[in-house]
């Protein structure tokens, strides 16, 4: 989940090992064959025949960069492609649907001038076969560097012309198969076009339960809800979060409401948005999702350390971004005057409260000034996001007292909630900064199906990688399952990846 570093309220991160993988090698992907009986591991003889074959489906000067570039490669791994961004980052990434994928935007595969007019794009596909979730995310977001913009993540790929979803999930090379299935549901591959529990393609029942619920994830009716309500928003990025974090629905149900009123209004007071509730359920992950997925600067202040109204101002940023220069929270702030930028405030209870006076006025004017004599600076267009463990036993007594506690929390059970948590943020931080707070989201406690599959998801991206491959799947869904046994309520997902780490190594002996 997110970062290990400090007392932050999200669970740990698992080395990301798929990061640094920029090609494949021989037989780690599926056959491109028609035979289903045939082999599910790819030659390079394979993916030779399958480049050749796309290659004389195109005329002899249609033939895509990527395409050409690996006529003699060994590696499918698509070349990183220059981002052309602007302030206030008119170019926001790109967002499809499955709703809009579909519709007259939409460009289906070989709509240009070619002799047979299904004929896949090779972009999509080459990004997928290089095993690697960043270079799929780069081509759908960005294209390959042809005319033809961006692929669609609907886009039909392959021999037998099969939806990317389909083609992912059917690879059983593919090891880092679930973080390309988020990127294909998060850029809005439909999940009905890789035809589950049909007998020709793939058994649902042979997902992992991590697979399994992202994909259900993007087929429900709160989903289709959001994606209309966020079709013009100028923060329509963020919606992939739904592919990045387990359980919270009803709280990205309720950001999603208050952004889309945000963005469609011009208002002088920025976005502040306060995420309550126990530890290890996401949300110090979720806040720093804002700058990933709208591509813009993000600065994190500890708020533990704070013990002046001056000293936020002055704080460094504790976030992992190697590429920015070291700078102060003002520096920060005048560097981006204007622009989308994030601002995340982690543990921002254990702050005096005094500390966070200077606060007021850019959350209520857009402006703020921090010295008498300098000039004001624009904070409109800033995100306030503040991490807290308020309300920790409010939230999870309310969860306890739940009729259905193993089922998702209503509508209406969750705007309860949030009333009941409000008095106790008040008292805590005070009514004159939670007045100009936009919105108030407690974070709820797992399901049991939220549970598993964080577990899956843990196992599938755990760093003793040389471990989990030699693991039977009888031998991985027992340490899913146990797992479970270990969890503890006040540490969320933590103590499920704690368990997890410790089940594999006990799983070897078996």
């Amino acid at each position: 989940m997110s970062g290990t570093q400090g007392p932050k309220s999200a669970p740990l991160t698992r080395p990301p090992t798929w990061e640094k993988k920029d090609s494949i090698k021989s037989g780690s992907v599926q056959s491109f064959g028609t035979s289903r009986s045939a082999s599910r591991r790819l030659s390079r003889t394979a993916i030779s025949e399958t480049r050749e074959r796309v290659r004389r489906s195109q005329t002899p000067n249609q033939l895509s960069p990527v395409t050409s570039q690996h006529s003699s490669a060994t590696s499918l791994s698509v070349p990183p492609l220059a981002h052309t961004g602007s302030s206030e980052n008119a170019s926001a990434p790109r967002y499809a649907s499955p709703s809009s994928a579909h519709g007259p935007g939409a460009s289906p595969a070989g709509s240009s001038h070619h002799s047979h007019p299904n004929t896949p794009r090779p972009a999509l596909l080459f990004a997928i076969a290089s095993d690697d979730p960043t270079q799929v995310g780069r081509v759908l977001e960005h294209g390959d560097g042809d005319a033809k913009g961006a692929s669609n993540a609907n886009d039909a790929i392959g021999p037998q012309a099969q939806s990317a979803l389909e083609f992912t999930l059917e690879n059983e090379g593919l090891k880092n198969k679930l973080g390309i299935v988020k990127k294909l549901l998060g850029y809005g591959a439909d999940p009905s076009k890789a035809k589950l529990n049909d007998s020709k393609t793939i058994d649902e029942a042979a997902l992992d339960p991590a697979t399994k619920y992202y994909l259900d994830r993007a087929d429900t009716a709160t989903t289709r809800r959001i994606d209309a309500l966020m079709e013009r928003s100028v923060f329509r990025p963020l919606v992939r979060m739904r592919y990045g974090i387990i359980g919270q629905d009803r709280a990205l149900e309720q950001l999603f409401r208050v952004l889309s009123i945000h963005s469609e209004k011009i208002s002088k007071s920025p976005v502040v948005v306060f995420l309550c509730g126990p530890s290890g359920h996401g949300k110090s992950m979720l806040a720093h999702q804002f700058g990933l997925l709208l591509e813009v600067p993000i600065h994190t202040v500890n708020m533990t350390t704070l013990r002046s109204a001056d000293d936020i101002w002055r704080s460094y940023s504790i976030s992992s971004d190697e590429d920015a220069a070291p700078c102060t929270l003002v520096e920060f702030l005048a560097n981006n005057e204007g622009k989308r930028c994030v601002v995340v405030l982690d543990e921002i209870e254990k702050t005096e409260r005094k500390a966070l006076w200077s606060l007021l006025v850019p959350w209520e004017l857009g402006r703020c000034t921090f010295e008498a004599n300098s000039r004001t600076i624009d904070v409109r267009n800033v995100i306030w996001v503040g991490t807290s463990n308020i309300g920790n036993d409010l939230v999870l007594d309310y969860h306890k007292s739940l009729q259905r506690p193993e089922e998702t929390l209503s509508r209406n059970e969750y705007v309860e909630l949030m009333g009941t948590l409000r008095p106790h943020v008040s008292d805590q931080l005070g009514a004159s900064v939670l007045s100009r707070v936009s919105a108030i989201l407690p974070f709820v406690p797992f399901t049991t199906a939220e549970k598993r599959a964080l577990a899956s998801e843990f196992l599938q991206e755990s760093a003793a990688e040389h471990l989990v491959q030699g693991l039977s799947r009888e031998q991985r869904e027992k340490v899913v399952e146990d797992s479970l046994k270990d969890f503890v309520p006040s540490e969320g997902a933590r103590s499920l990846y704690r368990a997890v780490s410790n089940l594999i190594i006990d799983a070897m002996d078996l």
